[in-house]
């Protein structure tokens, strides 16, 4: 039986029509790393730009929810499959739009993912876009790696961890891995990293705080930001509405706006060299 064999030219064909790509990955779980990759692909978009989300956390799809287009479907075209639009200025893609039903889990190896995010990129028509934001499940493991692999000149990754040390240990393996991956680093997001009382007003280091910044000065990268606990992040999630929608303002917006527009300069500094 002949091999089926993908043809890697629909991938260079579609990364040869996106200006920027974004790699968004955490050394572990439950840090928030999809929250920010999905306001930070809205944040972009807003700005202007032709933005896409690549959702490639295959066995945990969260960005359909998270920006509220779960009952939405990718439409087959003669020129590729179209991307789910949020918004004129932002589409998304991800295996969660795939399942039969929500509650469907992928028992997938490897090949098969590996597979998938090719198919992600090379089939899906993404057309002119200034940003791609690719967002990782957490960890090391298959869907790193092929992103790595099949996407080796992006312009880097920005790592997402909350403060505490258990959180710590694995973002430094994360760091070590983009570098062996010869992955340009973007910079470090502390996120859940402070909360301010709405009774007296006091900030309360419920998970610690500074963790990221000392990991970003031990490894001589850039810290982006630190981005306060905030409940409307939990609501804004789970209704399926941005949060930067309605939410500049808030201590958390504030921080968000600022880390976008930090990505932003590093992004086009390297463009300019």
């Amino acid at each position: 039986m002949e091999k089926n064999v993908y043809d890697d030219s629909k991938i260079k064909r579609s990364l040869s029509k996106i200006k920027h790509t974004i790699i968004v990955l955490s050394g572990k779980g439950g840090v928030g790393k999809s929250t920010v990759s999905a306001n930070l692909a809205f944040a972009l978009s807003e700005k202007g730009y032709n933005v896409g989300l690549m959702d490639c956390d295959i066995h945990g799809p969260s960005i359909p929810t998270i920006l509220g287009v779960e009952d939405k479907r990718p439409v087959p075209t003669q020129v590729g499959i179209t991307p789910v639009s949020v918004s004129p200025k932002l589409k998304v893609t991800s295996m969660g739009f795939l399942l039969q039903d929500k509650d469907s889990p992928v028992i997938w190896r490897g090949p098969l993912k590996m597979a998938a995010i090719k198919q992600f990129i090379g089939d899906f028509n993404w057309g002119n876009l200034d940003y791609l934001i690719v967002d990782l499940p957490p960890g090391t493991g298959d869907e790193p790696l092929s992103i790595a692999q099949l996407i080796p000149n992006s312009d880097g990754a920005v790592i997402v961890t909350t403060p505490q040390d258990v959180a710590l240990v694995s973002v430094r393996k994360s760091i070590n891995f983009v570098k062996k991956m010869n992955i340009p680093v973007i910079g470090i997001i502390e996120n859940m990293s402070g909360f301010r009382c709405p009774y007296c007003d006091k900030e309360i280091d419920i998970f610690k705080t500074g963790g990221g910044e000392k990991a970003s000065k031990d490894f001589h990268i850039n810290f982006l930001g630190k981005v306060p606990i905030d409940p409307k992040i939990v609501l804004t999630g789970d209704t399926g509405e941005p949060f930067l929608i309605k939410n500049s303002s808030t201590d958390a917006g504030k921080a968000f706006g600022k880390i976008v527009k930090k990505i932003e300069l590093i992004v086009n500094k390297k463009e300019e060299r």
